[in-house]
């Protein structure tokens, strides 16, 4: 390799050449907390999200402790998850909790009418769930079954995982394995309860979660934020309406869910393959998942507006790209995943920080062979996706401190009626006080020259890209897109480095 070729694998530039776009972080005004949970994960019981991709029995062949599979366990610990939701999505309004527990070979079985019309061993339930966030060391998010349950049922649940009394459901729970109560982070009540949740109107779903919440007591030092389940895409009026309603001692609400899926048509009939794709599908699929800024920005007004103490946070709680499904049951959701959904998580993640007083979670969906997937499995096989890798890049950026960053220059990418910046980035500072900043190129065909404003060193970190638009990590080449190294050097005064086309680079700013 030639000296210029060199350089440009390292980033590194001579400082004659002029920066395209100008990053600036503004390390004098810091912003909001980034929430850890803005990292969370996804599971429900569907397809092989959960038997396969995490439990596979104890007396499986695949090698696994107690029935949970340790290449993925070891996987998810390297990922740093801070944060699991369970059993669902549209599963949890037809799940009820007491087939979940006891001995797994007495447990009854259920058609999974919501996914593929499968049988549901409930081999996987409560104590398997919560157990295996222990493991991860991970906090938890249950989704209570609203749809066909009860508040009696939902009471029960959160008595028998919570409750460190001698009551009958407390002693249930150490009847069947487990002593010490689980500390229990969050609740919903219901999902998606305009659509497979029920087909509910915001104001019948707001008397019902008012009914429901009032029921929904746990000790004192074991109370989960309880969350309201609330809009999607564009439509507004759930946190309208949600926001807006009388709060009194009986019951809370805490945070309101939304839900918003990145179609690259936008066509849920014809939604657009996961591979070999047109470029035409590239910038629309960046465009559409961009309109998660003005999904951001609409809801959070009305939150300025209805709770101006700011005592409600905003939940995505299910975000990710939608195609087309690529195999299998088309009830399982399985899709590959590309250097593609790597930008759409990167350029999510960004938003997310850039409004973390609010947004205080956020749930890709979902963690293990179903949709925008971390980790993808084939019985005994596994693999990291290219959004795994953009997850475990962004670690640094759990509770770190926001560091507002503007941006100028960073011409638009334009294709067809469809036109993005071409440049996207944020920053922050961690606990130990080192910067960090994200950046985005989201060409699939053009680098991006960009200078860091300020008296910096150095930029030190870890960069994403590929040669192609869909490439992607398959069982017979697993590491076909993985992060490498990234270093770039002041050199006159300035910080300036190469960013590759459809890249995401995660450094620290020395």
């Amino acid at each position: 390799m030639n000296l210029k070729k060199m350089c440009c694998a390292l980033g590194l530039l001579p400082a004659l050449l002029i920066a395209q776009t100008t990053v600036t972080v503004d390390t004098n005004n810091p912003g909001s907390q980034i929430n850890k949970n803005i990292y969370g994960q996804f599971m429900e019981h569907l397809g092989r999200g959960i038997y396969e991709g995490v439990w596979v029995d104890d007396d499986s062949n695949i090698p696994n402790t107690n029935g949970y599979r340790n290449d993925v366990v070891q996987a998810l610990r390297e990922l740093k998850v801070p944060l699991l939701r369970w059993p669902g999505g549209c599963f949890a309004d037809q799940y009820h909790w007491q087939d979940g527990i006891g001995p797994r070979d007495q447990r009854p079985k259920g058609v999974n009418t919501t996914w593929g019309g499968v049988i549901e061993p409930n081999s996987f339930g409560t104590h398997e769930f919560l157990n295996f966030a222990e493991m991860l060391d991970a906090e938890v998010y249950v989704n209570g079954n609203l749809g066909t349950g009860s508040p009696k049922e939902m009471a029960q649940w959160l008595e028998y995982m919570t409750s460190e009394s001698d009551s009958t459901l407390a002693n249930m729970r150490r009847q069947n394995g487990r002593d010490k109560p689980w500390r229990v982070h969050y609740f919903a009540i219901g999902n998606e309860s305009w659509g497979c949740g029920g087909s509910m109107s915001p104001e019948y779903y707001g008397n019902l979660y008012k009914h429901f919440a009032t029921f929904l007591k746990t000790p004192a030092n074991n109370r989960p934020v309880l969350i309201a389940s609330g809009g999607y895409d564009h439509h507004l009026d759930w946190t309208e309406h949600l926001s807006s309603l009388e709060q009194n001692f009986a019951y809370r609400l805490e945070a309101i869910g939304h839900h918003y899926y990145t179609l690259p048509t936008g066509d849920w009939d014809k939604k657009g393959s996961a591979t070999a794709f047109p470029e035409r599908e590239w910038i629309s699929t960046l465009s559409r998942t961009l309109a998660m800024k003005d999904i951001l920005e609409q809801n959070l007004a009305i939150l300025e507006k209805n709770d101006p103490q700011n005592k409600i946070g905003f939940y995505v709680d299910e975000w990710g790209t939608w195609y087309d499904v690529s195999q299998g049951d088309p009830g399982f959701l399985y899709q590959q995943n590309s250097i593609r959904d790597a930008l759409v998580a990167a350029l999510n993640l960004n938003l997310f920080h850039q409004h973390a007083e609010r947004v205080q979670m956020s749930n890709i969906a979902q963690m293990v062979n179903v949709l925008q997937a971390m980790i993808l499995t084939d019985q005994e096989k596994m693999l990291l996706t290219p959004t795994y890798h953009v997850f475990r890049m962004h670690n640094v950026f759990q509770d770190a401190t926001y560091l507002p960053v503007s941006l100028t220059g960073n011409p638009e990418y334009t294709l067809e009626e469809y036109s993005i910046p071409k440049v996207s980035a944020s920053a922050a500072r961690d606990n130990s006080g080192k910067v960090w900043v994200t950046v985005v190129n989201t060409h699939p065909r053009e680098s991006e020259t960009v200078e860091m404003a300020g008296k910096y060193s150095s930029l030190v970190g870890e960069v994403l890209s590929a040669d192609k638009m869909d490439a992607h990590n398959s069982f017979g080449a697993p590491n076909a897109v993985a992060p490498v190294e990234f270093k770039s050097t002041a050199s006159g005064g300035k910080l300036r480095f190469k960013l590759p086309a459809k890249s995401v680079l995660v450094a620290e700013l020395k």
